[in-house]
């Protein structure tokens, strides 16, 4: 390879990773902001919830879309209107004056930056040789791993420092100079006449929507007991079979290639993915309700504490990427899958009164496993794949991980709350006047248990231990999640990529 041809590639990657890490910064990086902005747009906190909403149901829609219009419009021209989308929705977001205002752009947002992050895999997996495709993956992951571990941390940083409207700006030096680098150095593909399958689209939008609205709003909405609910999940299931039944009729043309799911190695990896967002983005989510809520740390510091969590996972994807080549993938899968489940087992053993050194060394091995996964599964999911599915396949993965994130995420958060009533319930009867402990609770601070101050004092910290028992259970759970992956990682095919790599250069 010429030098010319590596600064180009270099250029690519840059320019890609670029509009990935800004995609994905999007889907934390403005949780932390919503209280400011409900305040600034006058909207309760149900209605913010739409902000949140609004963007994960239209990039869901849009994901596996995206081999269409790559094929329709050529790579480099979608590519280019999703990043100048995706940047010009966001200035309007930081501009918004009101809730309706903010929804409508969310909506766009998550149109226009629905393809960026299978765009960017389906590029790194065709710019880079097989032999190099590990590293390529390892840096595809890092960028996608970004958005999780930094969003919060960043999102709560500019809205102290400056304003919850730099959530949204923060896209736009971002945005620029991925469409700078983007326009002159990513290389076009051939565009092929294809026609929307419009049926298809809509059940597969009702589906979806249906699913994502389910998974984002249940634990919220008290889950089968809001109509709303029942009516997402009806509209859902509809949509799930109205797709499969047309999808499958021998005269109908489908919205995409179904050949990919026959690729066993590429099913797996998508199966493994979605069990993976359980262990990953359940245990991003409930970290900080311990670090905050409970143990009462500022977000900046909580951000501190969670940061290990990228760097190990930084440094064992790079690790990774060099070893995917000589060792079996399935191996490091496995690996990664138990270094993820002591590190949450682990965190089973935290306490209200733990050193902050205690937090941080199980989150640095759950990071380093996580980053052990991502890697590996993700180089085989694309192994065995024929490269014109390449941008139609990374679509599809894209949705698979983002839908286990949101099921991860609702089965976590309706575990703590549900387990955290239960578990009030229960030490509830304990604070009563005939129990002897409540007593000498109360009793340095010259409190009785039948008086007002004492007993908000006994509520307070029965709600504080409830909450934390709650998230030891949870972490078992998560711990429990990741043991049970470990038979799907058998079902995957051995890839040996650096051979395959040197037959394929040897029939050139």
């Amino acid at each position: 390879m010429t030098e010319a041809s590596r600064r180009s590639r270099l250029f690519i990657t840059f320019a890609i990773m670029a509009a990935t890490i800004m995609q994905v910064l999007d889907t934390t990086i403005v949780n932390v902001a919503l209280p400011h902005m409900q305040g600034e747009l006058g909207a309760t906190t149900d209605e913010m919830g739409w902000v949140l909403t609004s963007y994960m149901v239209a990039s869901a829609i849009f994901m596996p879309l995206a081999g269409f219009f790559t094929d329709t419009l050529g790579r480099k021209k979608y590519l280019m209107i999703s990043i100048s989308g995706f940047v010009l929705s966001s200035t309007l977001c930081g501009l918004s004056s009101n809730l309706t205002q903010i929804v409508l752009f969310r909506l766009l947002q998550g149109v226009f930056g629905a393809a960026l992050v299978p765009l960017s895999q389906a590029i790194m997996v065709d710019t880079y040789p097989l032999e190099e495709r590990g590293s390529a993956m390892a840096i595809w992951a890092m960028g996608v791993m970004a958005g999780p571990i930094l969003g919060p941390s960043l999102g709560g940083y500019l809205t102290d420092t400056l304003s919850w409207r730099w959530t949204f700006f923060i896209n736009i030096p971002v945005g620029i100079l991925s469409i700078i680098l983007a326009s002159r150095y990513v290389p076009d593909t051939p565009r092929i006449k294809r026609t929307l399958n419009w049926v298809g689209l809509v059940y597969l939008s009702m589906a979806i929507a249906g699913l994502q609205f389910v998974l984002d709003r249940g634990n919220e909405d008290d889950w089968f007991g809001a109509h709303s609910i029942q009516v997402a999940t009806f509209i859902g299931i509809i949509g799930f079979i109205g797709f499969m039944w047309h999808s499958l009729r021998s005269n109908a043309r489908p919205l995409f290639h179904l050949t990919m799911f026959s690729d066993r190695n590429f099913t797996m990896s998508c199966i493994v993915a979605a069990a993976l967002g359980l262990g990953m983005y359940g245990a991003m989510v409930i970290q900080p309700i311990l670090l905050e809520t409970l143990l009462g740390y500022p977000i900046i510091t909580t951000g501190l504490v969670m940061a290990p969590r990228g760097i190990a996972s930084a440094f064992s994807m790079l690790l990774v990427g060099k070893l995917v080549n000589r060792l079996d993938a399935r191996l490091l899968v496995s690996l990664g899958i138990l270094l993820s489940a002591v590190g949450s087992w682990a965190a089973t053993r935290y306490y209200l009164g733990i050193s902050t050194w205690w937090l941080v060394w199980p989150v640095i091995l759950q990071g380093f496993g996580i980053g052990m996964i991502y890697v590996p599964l993700s180089t085989m999911a694309f192994a065995t794949l024929p490269a014109n599915l390449s941008s139609e396949a990374a679509g599809m993965y894209s949705l698979v991980r983002t839908v286990g994130s949101s099921i991860g995420i609702s089965v976590v958060t309706t575990i703590y709350s549900r387990l955290s009533q239960v578990n009030w319930n229960q030490l509830g009867g304990f604070a009563q006047p005939f129990n002897p402990a409540a007593h000498d609770y109360l009793f340095p601070l010259n409190l009785g248990v039948q008086t007002r101050e004492g007993v908000a004092i006994l509520g307070e910290e029965i709600l504080r231990q409830s909450q934390m028992i709650a998230l030891i259970d949870v972490f078992g759970f998560i711990t429990a999640s990741f043991i049970i992956m470990l038979p799907l990682v058998l079902l995957l095919r051995a890839t040996a990529l650096k051979s395959r790599a040197v037959s394929e250069t040897v029939m050139e």
